[in-house]
């Protein structure tokens, strides 16, 4: 770092010169002035280049580098000591994060465990199962019903009443952090509640906010914008505006309740940006960037994907790197595949979810056939160097079929006729069924919907199919041994089915995703151990692969070599680490499936099923079990 700063300040550049000259002058008598002022000479110009591309017209922009930086300077001095500890230590060690020994869980802290001192409380379960990164849905405050499950942020520095207050969430932080746990939290950054206090100032004329958010006198303008904007909720309201009481409109890309922020004023990247670094210093290592792809606002577009979205996430990221350096940020953008990755990188964001690999594990199950994911594997999975996928089974949100239409061409499957039989397979609407699913936003004209439900019941658990827990071990099993970040909706490893009584909840109604957010199933945890109930052969077939790969090399990173199997419905991928490589094969029919001997010409004569515990000799070819995974390495049982 210190190279890279005496590099920066040798070449002339009179602005930052002067911003850092200004900052120095409030502050440079600070006794954490020099580890700060280090870090700014290591990255400002990557802050600055990346904000002068969305205000650098402005005649303010410098005076605004100086109180952007200022309000980074007092989160600094804020910064507690053990952070700033683990700030040393991750940049030491920037590919921490890749390591074969994270394993992460989501869960809704009242749903889960009541309060923040409840999931303190779970802390021993946790360390069980083996959780390194716990994310925490969002527990600030918000206005209910109107939550949008937590997404509808009415506060980032106060947390719901019911959880505990923002000092309990600090001391779950901490807590979590002694125990190698990693906290998540959401940074909600593209729209705020409508009954924030920069929303409620924007009503009102308050002239700090009246351009916090986008509100137009008619519908002039949002009919302009409309022309080329996607409707996302419709069944919510009708386009991207919501109209007020007093007859203006409000952009709202999702919700009515959830106001649009305007980030084409400087003054709304500033604010967000002290909010960003408050949530930083309770002690969150990764923050999920929610709707990245929605931040920035152009007439005549789409308004999703722009160029300016990607500045704006490079400039937080940069801010981070001077002000609270171990900060990861996780991207959240269920779009086109091309789109997802470009989200990707160590200067943007280091891991993302995998939403094409989430869905494409669900086509898999319903059609039986790998093509799309083996094609996604080979073609779309390998990530820059530092960065990483998050791999999910299931969220909490809906499943949407993100595949690329030009992907499913080549293998004849017109994209949209094949995501109508997806949609009517996984709501029960195709004979022979074995999923359990809820249309969400469905679309009787169209046809077009998305799936709501748990992994359990998706998977056939829920009307007692016998391949339902060999289905769900086998889509844990490809996310614990694919590479990146595995990450359990918690109640998944108990098989948890879906929760049909959200209807008589007038919040929740209306909204089909809480059917697979239901409570904490302690009756199911209570089987966790027994091995002749569902809940025991989920738990202890996870927590088998969860142990194998801690000690396999050849998990660690997240490049993979995809291995045609040469069969329709068996995935094959090879890992390979410091002296070791790992082949994984897995069967997604309920009929048995043989690979020829051929396909294994290059293998050693005899691997060893680690899952299994069993040789096998691959050069006559392999035979798997309806649903069976398996991880074969070189080695005699």
């Amino acid at each position: 770092m210190e190279a890279e700063s005496k590099a920066l300040w040798k070449a002339p550049n009179r602005q930052l010169e002067r911003v850092r000259n200004a900052l120095e002058s409030r502050h440079g008598t600070h006794e954490h002035w020099p580890v700060f002022d280090a870090r700014l000479r290591a990255h400002v110009l990557d802050l600055r280049d990346e904000l002068s591309n969305l205000y650098g017209v402005r005649g303010d922009f410098e005076s605004f580098l100086v109180e952007l930086l200022d309000v980074a300077f007092k989160a600094w001095v804020e910064r507690p000591d053990d952070l700033k500890a683990r700030d040393a230590d991750h940049e030491a060690h920037p590919h921490w994060f890749e390591s074969r020994e994270m394993l992460g869980g989501v869960c809704y802290v009242d749903l889960y465990a009541g309060t923040f001192k409840g999931v303190e409380a779970q802390l021993p379960c946790f360390k069980e199962l083996g959780l390194t990164y716990l994310h925490l849905m969002p527990p600030f405050l918000c206005p209910e019903p109107h939550s949008d499950g937590g997404y509808a942020v009415s506060s980032y520095r106060a947390t719901k009443p019911s959880l505990g207050k923002i000092g309990d969430l600090r001391h779950l932080a901490t807590k979590l952090r002694k125990e190698g746990i990693s906290l998540v939290l959401d940074f909600v950054f593209n729209h705020t509640s409508d009954e924030h206090d920069w929303a409620r100032g924007a009503l009102a004329g308050d002239p700090r906010y009246k351009d916090f958010f986008y509100i137009f006198p008619d519908r002039a303008q949002p009919d302009a914008y409309e022309k080329t904007l996607r409707e996302i909720f419709p069944d919510e309201h009708p386009g991207a505006f919501s109209q007020l009481a007093d007859g203006r409109w409000v952009w709202t890309t999702f919700h009515s309740y959830q106001w649009d922020l305007n980030y084409s004023n400087p003054a709304v990247f500033e604010a967000m940006a002290g909010e960003m670094l408050f949530i930083a210093n309770l002690g969150v290592e990764f923050l999920r960037m929610d709707a990245v792809a929605f931040i920035w606002k152009q007439m005549g577009t789409s308004c999703e994907n722009l160029p300016q979205a990607h500045n704006l996430l490079r400039a937080y990221n940069a801010l981070a790197r001077i002000a609270a350096p171990s900060l990861m940020f996780k991207s959240e953008a269920i779009v086109h595949p091309d789109d997802v990755v470009s989200y990707i990188s160590p200067e943007e964001c280091q891991v993302s979810y995998n939403p094409l690999q989430m869905a494409l594990l669900w086509n898999s199950l319903a059609t039986r056939e790998v093509n799309l994911l083996q094609q996604a594997l080979e073609h779309r999975h390998n990530l820059p160097d530092g960065a990483a996928w998050v791999n999910y089974v299931r969220s909490h949100d809906d499943i949407g079929w993100t595949f690329a239409d030009e992907d499913a061409i080549h293998f004849g499957i017109n994209g949209f006729d094949h995501r109508q039989f997806l949609n009517r397979y996984f709501v029960n609407r195709f004979e022979g069924s074995f999923a359990r699913g809820v249309p969400f936003q469905d679309n009787p004209t169209t046809g077009d919907c998305r799936i709501s439900g748990t992994a359990a019941s998706l998977c056939g658990l829920e009307q007692h199919d016998p391949h339902a827990v060999a289905r769900l071990l086998l889509m844990y099993g490809v996310v614990f041994s694919s590479g990146g970040i595995p990450l359990i909706y918690l109640g998944d490893e108990v098989g948890t089915l879906n929760d049909p009584d959200y209807i008589n909840d007038p919040g929740k109604a209306g909204d089909s995703r809480w059917v697979h957010r239901p409570a904490r199933d302690a009756a199911r945890y209570a089987q966790r151990n027994d091995p002749t109930t569902d809940a025991g052969r989920i738990y202890h077939g996870l927590r088998r692969m969860i142990d194998l790969r801690k000690h396999l090399p050849a998990i660690d990173g997240g490049e993979l070599t995809s291995f045609w199997t040469h069969n329709p419905s068996v995935l094959g991928y090879l890992r390979e680490g410091d002296s070791s490589r790992l082949l994984v094969l897995g069967n997604f029919s309920e009929f048995e499936q043989t690979i020829a001997a051929p396909t294994f010409s290059a293998m050693p004569e005899t691997m060893l099923d680690l899952i299994g515990n069993s040789a096998h000799g691959v050069r006559q070819g392999i035979t798997l079990a309806p649903y069976q995974m398996v991880w074969l390495v070189e080695g005699k049982h």
